[in-house]
């Protein structure tokens, strides 16, 4: 038996022979979710691709956002295809179905790795400002986004060949050792994120020389939003990587939840951007552009003027007054 992510994975999400009523249901929750989260994702890359003027944090959020849409567009295809099955039963583990998860899975890792790095540099920016400013690439942000997705390549191209083939887990060394660094480096990423996230809010806290900007904030709801609904899909990749026993074992219903978990998260980062840009401001006459533009805003507000706007958002990321 095949025990890679795609194959236990999708042994845990569609129990044979018939699918259950509690799944199903929440399948078309998945479906419903990824549908509201696809547009709002797509208006951010459209925004951020070519309607306003890229600069370093602008970078992150774009690449955040494709990989947050990649992953809705696969969520829809996969729950498809398990509620086309409850009418049209066909074979469950088939090689399409296994790309598609493996391509969930990079995708999501895909996204944790972005997210952890915005919080890495944000807090060496805020911890080691001087030296941040002085030695910081001013391409850096599209130099590690390009590593990341360049990275994920090989990750799939090593899943395909060495896990989806029909060997015995025992005796498949390559996936066992694909399978033990997806899970090493997906704890590292937790912990990256979670511990800089931390020392940047305990510094922004204790310090009155720091502001606490639109920007400080939306890094910080981006964060604790997938801490709260992100986070679980991953402990249960973790939970059940390379170990065959644990994903027969494990509960299909937990699993399908934490997937529509992370459906919420991919699809919550627009409504963040649009409510910390539109908090205590008039929407009246207000863009879409001008909303994302202010939540990503680095600098303190002198007053609700519109036309400290423009000057507010071209400022670099790692730039705090002080």
């Amino acid at each position: 038996m095949n025990s890679s992510i795609p194959v236990s994975l999708n042994n845990i999400t569609t129990p044979a022979p018939k699918l259950q009523k509690e799944i199903l249901i929440l399948y078309w929750l998945i479906l419903g979710i990824a549908l509201v989260g696809l547009p709002g994702n797509g208006t951010v890359l459209w925004f951020l691709g070519f309607r306003m003027h890229k600069n370093a944090f602008y970078t992150y959020i774009l690449h955040l956002a494709l990989a947050d849409f990649l992953f809705l567009c696969c969520q829809v295809i996969d729950s498809l295809l398990v509620l086309t099955r409850v009418f049209h039963p066909l074979s469950i583990n088939t090689p399409d179905n296994n790309l598609l998860i493996t391509a969930e899975a990079l995708l999501y890792m895909v996204s944790l790795s972005i997210l952890s790095t915005i919080s890495a540099e944000r807090c060496i920016s805020v911890l080691w400002p001087i030296w941040y400013r002085c030695h910081r690439h001013k391409r850096l942000s599209a130099i590690m986004c390009a590593l990341i997705w360049a990275l994920s390549l090989p990750l799939g191209i090593l899943e395909v060949t060495s896990c989806l083939s029909n060997v015995d887990y025992s005796e498949n060394t390559w996936c066992q050792i694909f399978n033990s660094f997806a899970a090493a480096w997906l704890v590292l990423l937790f912990l990256i994120l979670c511990g800089c996230t931390l020392a940047l809010l305990l510094r922004v806290r204790s310090s009155q020389r720091l502001p606490m900007t639109r920007l400080y904030v939306t890094i910080l709801l981006t964060v604790l939003v997938f801490v709260l609904c992100g986070l679980p899909c991953g402990i249960t990749w973790i939970y059940v990587l390379g170990n065959e026993f644990l994903a027969n074992s494990y509960i299909p219903h937990y699993h399908v939840i934490t997937i529509s978990l992370s459906c919420v998260n991919s699809s919550a980062n627009p409504i963040i951007y649009f409510f910390v840009g539109s908090f205590r401001q008039q929407l009246r006459g207000q863009s879409f552009k001008q909303v994302l533009q202010r939540a990503l805003q680095d600098t303190p507000e002198a007053g609700n003027s519109e036309s400290s706007l423009p000057q507010a958002t071209q400022v670099m990321p790692g730039r705090t007054l002080v």
